[in-house]
């Protein structure tokens, strides 16, 4: 049941989004194409490809926070696989976020600020053999609380905050790319 609600929340969060360029519109109909497998695109199963949810997470300071991925070895955004008990694509977006950077209370912003589509190699569950497949990201932005304090996850090597004219390397392919519709939103 729940994957049939969190399908249907994808389905109908990218109908109705309107993107912030023109390379996040050729993704988000791409994504919309890929969705017409039914409710397995939204799992790691999916070999071919599934959605995923990411967050940028920005300060008061106008800084942004980047993990550097364990496996990967790159600076980005936060975000991860959709799980069983997400309901949304926001949902599973903060769940990510909250996860990953140890920050409670984070301010989501329910509308997408990019959708993005990459190869990586992931296993169909976790703890399995990785093979390559595709993520159709799903990227949102959140707002952090004052004074809060980031805590590291076992999937990070590190966490930071960076402000935009002075991002690490090296930085994962498309994070620039969520920079400016983030900040337009603050």
């Amino acid at each position: 049941m729940r994957a049939t609600v969190l399908y249907d929340n994808a389905v109908a969060t990218l109908t109705a989004w309107q993107a912030t360029s023109d390379e996040a519109d050729l993704a988000r109909k791409r994504t919309l194409e890929l969705l017409t497998a039914g409710p397995a695109a939204m799992t790691r199963a999916h070999r071919p490809g599934h959605v995923t949810a990411s967050t940028l997470i920005v300060d008061d300071q106008r800084r942004v926070l980047l993990c550097l991925h364990g496996r990967l070895g790159m600076w980005m955004q936060l975000g991860g696989h959709c799980e069983p008990t997400d309901e949304t694509l926001t949902s599973a977006a903060l769940r990510e976020a909250t996860e990953e950077s140890g920050i409670p209370g984070l301010r989501l912003d329910p509308d997408p600020i990019d959708v993005d589509i990459h190869a990586v190699r992931c296993g169909a569950a976790p703890g399995e053999p990785a093979t390559e497949s595709l993520h159709y990201d799903v990227r949102f932005l959140a707002v952090c609380p004052p004074g809060a304090i980031e805590s590291i996850s076992e999937e990070s090597t590190a966490l930071a905050w960076f402000t935009p004219d002075a991002l690490p390397s090296p930085l994962a392919a498309g994070v620039t790319q969520q920079l400016a519709p983030a900040f337009a939103r603050l």
